[in-house]
């Protein structure tokens, strides 16, 4: 990409990140959207010329039906060139991709019967929903990949830090111990999770005609099964077939996987401040770069810059994917254009939510855990076993544990000697006592590192 362009870029994507998101600009791209386009036109006459009720669509040979399929496989940004020349006549990008294919097939004699046959009995949308499905599925696996990177280096990093102690925070202020691995382990659980859900979102798609009713697929041929024909072409191209539409495919599949797509935004932006936040505390330090600069006024600056632009890059994911969700399942009796528009930024909610996860995965490669800043707060915080100890009070019948707890440590520092003191004094069974005076803030995390090493 000329640095000169990158320079002048309107969007960020384009310009400053585009290094970080590249592998989507040929999918969702205008020459992206021109190609997936050619594919849906060419895969629709080649299924034609394969079905006995069009006799006027003869069989291909193999050499035709490879060059037809070359059309789409090897499109190029020449082809995508000439295809907006055509457009500046035609003032219709689709009806700018029929008259190039017809350009290009008219130079085989094998296709002469079937140039009529491009475009055939569909409506702009007939191609577009597919050519979106198509796009769709094709960013998601960027996506899913990214993903699994993330997912992958957190759960090396839980089980790591699988027995190295934290105190947890609840409300912002100290409760009981857990370990860092645990606490990692949380967030791969739920990426894991919803990156599945989002894996398995149905992309649905239909080509019906004008109004979804193959109003015109009938007055030309009413001897074929057409639903039965489209369902198989929309199948067949890997993606679910919505047998009732209007003039477009009403998008709820789309708001589904926004929606997806949206949740692991929302999660990748919890991680990203839960993230900063121990580094705030001191519990990781940041891996300094050479020649890196953190302030232009404070040198000693270690900025936690990855995370703060990931959480800025799912938040405008977000931002766009909502209003894709809500917008696009919405339109006007059998259609209106107003998501045609909307549509295009698809690659852009895609492309900010690629970032925020790279810039996560990136931010985690710079962590290293401070286990002294870790153990100081745990030594200072003797208070928290507290609930320990009015549990076991609880299971041999001690009258008002919490209650004499509560008096002992609310709003109160407790040190060591305090909370040996006050186990002593209990009338509970020797075993009890003795264990409950071998615990310490450091020991008292349960399951914490079993949980971690399990993920």
């Amino acid at each position: 990409m000329n640095k000169q362009f990158e320079l002048l870029a309107l969007s960020p994507l384009d310009g400053r990140y585009r290094g970080k998101c590249a592998e989507l600009a040929p999918i969702f791209s205008e020459f992206g959207l021109m190609r997936y386009r050619v594919r849906v036109e060419i895969e629709w006459l080649l299924r034609l010329a394969a079905e006995p009720g069009v006799a006027e669509c003869p069989a291909l040979g193999d050499d035709a039906r490879a060059f037809a399929a070359g059309l789409a496989t090897d499109f190029s940004p020449a082809d995508a060139a000439r295809v907006k020349e055509i457009e500046q006549g035609t003032r219709h990008d689709v009806k700018a991709i029929e008259y190039f294919l017809k350009e290009k097939l008219a130079g085989l004699a094998e296709f002469k019967p079937h140039l009529e046959f491009v475009h055939f009995a569909c409506t702009t949308w007939d191609i577009n929903n597919l050519a979106y499905c198509l796009m769709l599925r094709d960013g998601r696996a960027i996506l899913i990949e990214a993903l699994a990177e993330l997912t992958e280096t957190l759960a090396k990093m839980s089980r790591r830090f699988a027995k190295a102690p934290m105190l947890s925070r609840t409300h912002g202020q100290p409760a009981s111990p857990t370990t860092m691995g645990k606490e990692l382990a949380n967030f791969v659980w739920r990426l894991r999770r919803e990156s599945e859900k989002f894996r398995q979102t149905e992309l649905l798609g239909k080509i019906n005609g004008a109004v979804g009713n193959y109003n015109a697929h009938v007055a030309a041929c009413p001897e074929v099964d057409w639903p039965a024909l489209a369902r198989d072409f929309v199948e067949g191209l890997g993606l679910g077939w919505n047998p009732y539409t209007t003039q477009i495919e009403p998008y709820d599949s789309f708001a589904e996987y926004c929606a997806a797509l949206a949740r692991l935004n929302t999660i990748a932006i919890d991680l990203d401040r839960d993230l900063w936040t121990y580094i705030s505390l001191g519990y990781f330090r940041q891996k300094t770069v050479a020649g890196e600069v953190g302030s232009s006024t404070m040198p000693h600056k270690v900025n936690p810059i990855d995370f703060e632009n990931a959480e800025g890059n799912a938040g405008l994911a977000n931002s766009l994917l909502g209003h894709l969700a809500e917008k696009l399942p919405i339109s006007r009796l059998q259609r209106d254009l107003s998501d045609s528009t909307v549509l295009r930024s698809f690659g852009v909610a895609l492309g900010h939510s690629l970032l925020a996860f790279r810039s996560t995965g990136a931010g985690l490669g710079k962590l290293e855990l401070d286990a002294a800043a870790i153990d100081a707060d745990l030594d200072d915080c003797w208070e928290i076993l507290a609930e320990p100890i009015q549990t076991v009070m609880r299971r041999f019948g001690v009258p008002e544990p919490y209650e004499k707890l509560k008096a002992l440590t609310r709003g109160r520092k407790v040190d060591q000697e305090a909370i040996r003191a006050f186990i002593e004094n209990l009338d509970i069974p020797a075993a009890a006592k003795a264990s409950l005076l071998q615990l310490t803030p450091r020991g008292y995390t349960g399951k914490a590192e079993e949980l971690a090493r399990s993920i």
